[in-house]
């Protein structure tokens, strides 16, 4: 006599049937949203996509950025009025970077001490943000970013930025 044992599902699943059809289903406990096949592996603790099919995953990103003359708005915490160039702030940057893969400092004390944005205060911590959020070059270099993993320059409207990605 042999008898079929079910595998367990993935965690945050939860199978169901359909009072209208009788078929079975799968239900995310975390997004309460179902689907039909069988899932292969955890839930998702939030949706991927809203209904438009635009993704909603999230990120969260630390950064460094250095603000120059053709900053869209060059003033900032640090300097009422920036009058560096694209150049200069290239290297300052580099610079930076080099310390943080060099372990001669860490992204933290130096976000804190050299960043021209406000999130200086949290030591670059700018929070969880999805898609849409962010100007492109940003947003698209962050969520390209593994956990952990620090950028290579990023150059937007509002300067150049090194991303650190931290979930």
């Amino acid at each position: 006599m042999s008898s079929i044992v079910e595998e367990p599902l993935p965690e945050g699943w939860e199978l169901r049937k359909s009072r209208s059809t009788g078929m079975s289903y799968y239900l995310n406990k975390h997004t309460k949203k179902s689907q039909w096949e069988k899932p292969e592996g955890p839930a998702p603790l939030f949706e991927e996509e809203d209904d438009a099919g635009i993704s909603l995953k999230q990120v969260q990103c630390s950064h460094i950025l250095v603000k120059h003359a053709e900053s869209r708005r060059p003033s900032s915490w640090r300097e009422k009025v920036i009058t560096r160039t694209k150049d200069e702030a290239l290297n300052l940057l580099n610079g930076y970077r080099s310390m943080i893969v060099n372990k001669e400092s860490s992204f933290e004390m130096l976000a804190r001490k050299y960043s021209d944005c406000s999130s200086a205060s949290r030591d670059g911590d700018l929070g969880f943000f999805k898609r849409g959020q962010m100007q492109k070059p940003f947003e698209d270099a962050a969520f390209d970013l593994e956990i952990g993993q620090l950028s290579q320059i990023v150059d937007t409207q509002s300067g150049v930025h090194i991303i650190l990605r931290t979930a």
